[in-house]
């Protein structure tokens, strides 16, 4: 793999990753773009023990352009066209989003009184671009695309969680329109948290007060009860857990405790690859239509519970039905209590019909 780190006009930096040593990544962007905005500021809700992150200059984002690969910000540029990938070809690019939640340009931040303290939003948020197919998807990707992917979410895991301040780091796709995406190119997003996200310190203290290792024996209780299992290798598993929250999620553990994807070995990510883009043409097979969904890596934080922690990714849709969609409503949005429309049990057997084999 090639690693060459350029920057884009207002200086966010941007990195390739490529497969050929001989790729030409001189290509510089030729756009005027405005400044930089200032971080986001953070705001604690004393009544959750949250932070929240106001970030008013997210509200100018690129939003659904519809003019195809012509207007695509994501897609290589052109002659005609400058987008935020100056090269006119690529394999695999990660930025530093022009619209981020969190980042190191920091402005002023004043008191808003009441009972919320009020912090900057130190982090970063970046871009991942799977491929420079416009009409391709993750689940269309080769092995060694998904590879080297994979080896770009690991180097991003391993630099952001240096920087200053950040306390977690989440990569994650969000796949359809019914999901809120924005740009339709196959991407991700990295996000370095100045916290603790308030899922992974429900489920690290859960993993504390368990009387073992908890995220193992789950793991090796869906692999012995196999009945909600979806797809599995050597090195990998993939099932729907008991308790699903939404009408298909599947969680796919590696069958090696390891705390984030810095950490997992060449051969584990190749095993990753096939079982992981298998799982995901299963979910498009469903209903014969596009699934939206939410693919989101659960890793370690930097600094605390590293020992308890376990990557996992938790891979989840919200169609339930060819022309129907588990909308969050009351329980789920103002109390957090869910209810799931599909028993995981047939919700596993579903997409077992539908693994290749």
């Amino acid at each position: 793999m090639k690693r060459t780190i350029t920057h884009l006009a207002d200086g966010r930096e941007l990195i390739y990753f490529d497969r050929r040593d001989d790729a030409d990544r001189s290509a510089i962007d030729r756009r005027t773009l405005d400044p930089r905005p200032v971080a986001s500021e953070l705001r604690y809700d004393p009544l959750t023990e949250e932070w929240i992150a106001i970030a008013g200059h997210r509200q100018t984002r690129t939003f659904l352009p519809t003019g195809g690969t012509a207007e695509c910000p994501l897609c290589p540029s052109t002659d005609t066209h400058s987008t935020e990938i100056p090269a006119y070809d690529y394999d695999v690019v990660v930025f530093e989003n022009r619209f981020p939640s969190f980042s190191g340009n920091l402005g002023t931040y004043e008191d808003v009184g009441g009972l919320s303290e009020v912090r900057p939003g130190v982090g970063r948020c970046e871009v991942v671009c799977f491929t420079s197919d416009h009409s391709s998807s993750f689940s269309k990707l080769s092995d060694e695309q998904v590879e080297l992917v994979m080896e770009a979410w690991a180097d991003r895991t391993a630099e952001l969680s240096g920087i200053e301040g950040v306390e977690q780091v989440f990569c994650f796709e969000n796949r359809g329109e019914e999901i809120g995406i924005t740009i339709s190119h196959p991407h991700g997003q990295i996000y370095a948290y100045p916290y603790v996200t308030p899922r992974t310190r429900l489920q690290l203290g859960a993993a504390s007060r368990y009387d073992g290792n908890l995220f193992a024996d789950v793991l090796a209780a869906e692999r012995k009860a196999g009945t909600r299992v979806v797809a599995a290798n050597e090195l990998w598993t993939a099932f729907v857990p008991a308790a699903a929250r939404w009408p298909f999620e599947v969680h796919i553990y590696p069958h090696r405790q390891v705390p984030d994807l810095a950490a997992l070995t060449e051969e584990e990510r190749a095993a990753f690859a096939p079982l992981y883009t298998s799982v995901l043409r299963a979910f498009d097979g469903l209903f014969g239509v596009v699934m939206p969904y939410i693919s989101a890596w659960h890793q370690a934080p930097v600094r605390h519970g590293r020992e308890l922690a376990y990557l996992h990714l938790e891979l989840f849709s919200i169609r339930r039905a060819p022309g129907k969609l588990k909308f969050l409503a009351g329980s789920e949005s103002a109390m957090g209590a869910f209810v799931n429309d599909v028993r995981p049990e047939e919700a596993a057997r579903m997409l077992r019909s539908q693994v290749d084999h």
